[in-house]
């Protein structure tokens, strides 16, 4: 943030300010610190907010608001720790269901809960569902 103030990247230095807030409003609703997955789980949840925000933007013609939201959801990208690629992904599912080969007999959408718990915070959970319904 404050390498931001310096550069005077008001970009990112207002949606750095907009998560830190975020941040700290779950730290007085729950009355303690946030853990490091609780702080993935609301820059995940604005990422989604701002894809959101671009379609919309899109629709509605606006490059304005649509540029706006493609540089915001890049500056939280770059907090964000790498997602998995389309392959290593696919290859951790099959992993997932290998190791759950009963469960995934019984009910093969119940190994998408168990997938997307395993793989929290390394890819979307849009994407995961996907390659398992793509196997």
């Amino acid at each position: 943030m404050i390498a931001a103030m310096k550069s005077g990247d008001h970009a990112r230095l207002d949606i750095l300010r907009y998560i830190l807030a975020k941040i700290q409003n779950q730290e007085i609703n729950k009355q303690k610190e946030t853990t490091d997955d609780e702080v993935l789980a609301i820059m995940q949840k604005q990422i989604k907010e701002l894809k959101e925000t671009l379609e919309a933007a899109e629709k509605a013609s606006r490059r304005d608001l649509a540029d706006k939201a493609k540089s915001e959801i890049d500056i939280v990208n770059a907090y964000l720790p790498k997602q998995l690629s389309d392959k290593e992904l696919k290859t951790a599912v099959e992993k997932i269901i290998a190791g759950n080969q009963e469960l995934y007999r019984k009910n093969a959408k119940a190994i998408i809960g168990v997938a997307v718990r395993e793989l929290k915070g390394k890819a979307d959970s849009q994407r995961i569902i996907s390659i398992i319904n793509s196997l």
